[in-house]
């Protein structure tokens, strides 16, 4: 039986996500119940106790949870990437190890790629691994916009650990970076959430600190320096964090419809014909979401980057107008309508940025 998001706990997270727009800081019993939902077991194989949801899958539950909140939902499709890759490029004892507990929502796992300095496509990396005498290696550095940070059990880390020049070129990520998987209660590994962010509050997006955080072999990801070709298959994936943008156009539409219907405004054609229009471009947006996750373009990559562009910009739009139309009623501190807006707008900022996706299909057009 695949996971379902309750009403009672889209109800929580719905709560939630009005006092992490105020508190600025995650809500950890809503996490709690995140966890103990079923639904981070998504993205594992069955035969690691999961769920075995495909990209599909992936994207739709993604979409109901940021229908209830958006920064829990930003969590979980970090949380389902991560154990997509452990069951992709895992070694066997990793897989053991990891994916029954990534399942059962007793280890909740985050991303640490980010970093001042290294760009959009991550090319420039200072945080490194060494490799020491005894197999064992020495990553240092300082990871920036980790979502997730402070409240995962577990960080998969980029590092440089050989030359730039070494090896395989892509455009996002480069040659010589190697992936990690690092507990959080590794001593050499520090997150906290000093980041501030307009939107997505209740992400716990922050910072993670590699000092003397030394690791077994055992835990890389994946072949030494080939980190690149683990990221090409992200994308070439389906899931998409655009699915994280219609569950914010849903909220916003559902908002909208509500409002009017309490004021009984439904009776003016002008007000129906307006809810239309949003209507109809909510449902391009869970168009280009849904192709992405079926994986039938003919380059599913290209559909993937196109689903996060056209989702983030359409539900960004949506969620202007119902706040135009909320007027007054949507305008105060903390709002349901200028807090959707908010978090519509920082998926876009979110990796890979929608920038860097631009380049990504432009590069399409010259390879």
């Amino acid at each position: 039986m695949k996971p379902q998001l309750t009403p009672e706990l889209h109800q929580r997270l719905y709560e939630s996500a009005e006092k992490a727009a105020t508190a600025g800081e995650p809500d950890r019993e809503a996490l709690s119940a995140l966890r103990a939902s079923g639904l981070l077991a998504t993205a594992v194989p069955r035969a690691h106790g999961g769920a075995g949801g495909d990209a599909a899958e992936i994207n739709r539950v993604t979409a109901r949870i940021a229908a209830a909140n958006p920064s829990v939902a930003i969590i979980a499709f970090q949380h389902f990437a991560v154990s997509a890759r452990i069951a992709e490029w895992g070694t066997e004892e990793q897989k053991r190890a990891l994916l029954p507990r990534l399942a059962d929502g007793s280890v909740l796992a985050a991303s640490s790629w980010s970093e001042d300095g290294a760009g959009a496509a991550k090319q420039n990396l200072s945080s490194t691994g060494v490799r020491r005498p005894d197999g064992s290696w020495l990553l240092s550095g300082a990871k920036t916009f980790t979502t997730g940070a402070a409240v995962a059990d577990l960080y998969l880390v980029l590092v440089a650990t050989g030359a730039p020049g070494s090896g395989e070129q892509a455009a996002y990520g480069a040659a010589g970076q190697t992936f990690f998987l690092v507990p959080a209660d590794n001593p050499g590994l520090v997150a906290d959430l000093a980041l501030d962010l307009a939107g997505m509050r209740g992400s716990a997006t922050g910072l993670v600190t590699l000092d003397e955080c030394v690791v077994a072999d055992g835990s890389r990801l994946g072949p030494e320096g080939r980190a690149a070709s683990i990221i090409a298959g992200v994308r070439e994936s389906g899931a998409t964090l655009g699915a994280v943008s219609a569950g914010i156009a849903e909220a916003a539409f559902d908002l909208a419809l509500r409002h009017t219907r309490t004021r009984g405004l439904l009776a003016l054609p002008t007000v129906r014909h307006r809810l239309v229009g949003l209507a109809t471009r909510l449902e391009t947006v869970r168009a280009a979401v849904e192709r992405a996750g079926a994986r039938t373009a003919p380059d599913p990559g290209l559909a993937t980057l196109h689903s996060k562009l056209h989702a983030t910009a359409a539900a960004e739009e949506i969620c202007l107008d119902v706040a135009r139309m909320l007027g007054s009623a949507g305008y105060r501190a903390a709002g349901t309508a200028d807090r959707l807006l908010a978090d519509a707008r920082g998926v876009g900022l979110m990796g890979p940025t929608n920038d860097l996706c631009r380049e990504l299909v432009a590069l399409s057009w010259t390879a």
